[in-house]
């Protein structure tokens, strides 16, 4: 197949009564399925688990290039967020044996897992703080351990370089 979208995530409104939710992207397994639910209030994020348990869900369409659906047990209630994200697995289990035929699916479909992977880890970056290409900073890279670090602000040094700092936040 081709890879022709590059949807990778779908999110949705809970209400407390819809329990099924589409996601718009073919994964090669279950497990490259992510759901989260987000409290819109708080920020809290929480994984959810595929299974049978009260707060868990069945996934259906895996292995479909359209995708398929995502069915709670128990709806996402008002205020929540429903997050379905593509997570496909780093690894590569295409093998090919010497003078077999050429298997051209199985090429097929792991050329399309490294667009999948390519698609998710430029998805991420995208979230990601980024110095713009006209612009150096010598290192974005934090020498300090956590506990040097801990209760302060990201910052920039005199050089223009980053660093956690000693400060507050005024409103």
């Amino acid at each position: 197949m081709t890879i022709s979208t590059t949807t990778l995530k779908n999110s949705y409104s809970g209400n407390g009564s819809t329990t099924v939710f589409a996601y718009a992207f073919k994964a090669f397994a279950s497990s490259e399925v992510t759901v989260y639910i987000r409290t819109d209030s708080t920020g809290a994020e929480t994984l959810k688990a595929e299974g049978t348990g009260s707060t868990n869900y069945g996934i259906s369409g895996v292995g479909e290039t359209a995708g398929g659906s995502v069915t709670f047990v128990t709806a996402p209630a008002s205020g929540e967020t429903v997050v379905i994200l593509r997570d496909t697995a780093l690894t590569q289990g295409t093998d090919y044996q010497p003078a077999d035929p050429f298997p051209a699916a199985d090429h097929e479909d792991a050329l399309d897992r490294l667009t999948h992977i390519t698609q998710e880890l430029d998805e991420e970056l995208a979230r990601s703080f980024k110095v713009s290409k006209t612009n150096t900073i010598t290192t974005a890279e934090f020498v300090d351990d956590a506990s040097t670090r801990a209760s302060k602000l990201l910052g920039f040094d005199s050089g223009g370089d980053l660093e956690a700092t000693t400060g507050r936040v005024s409103s």
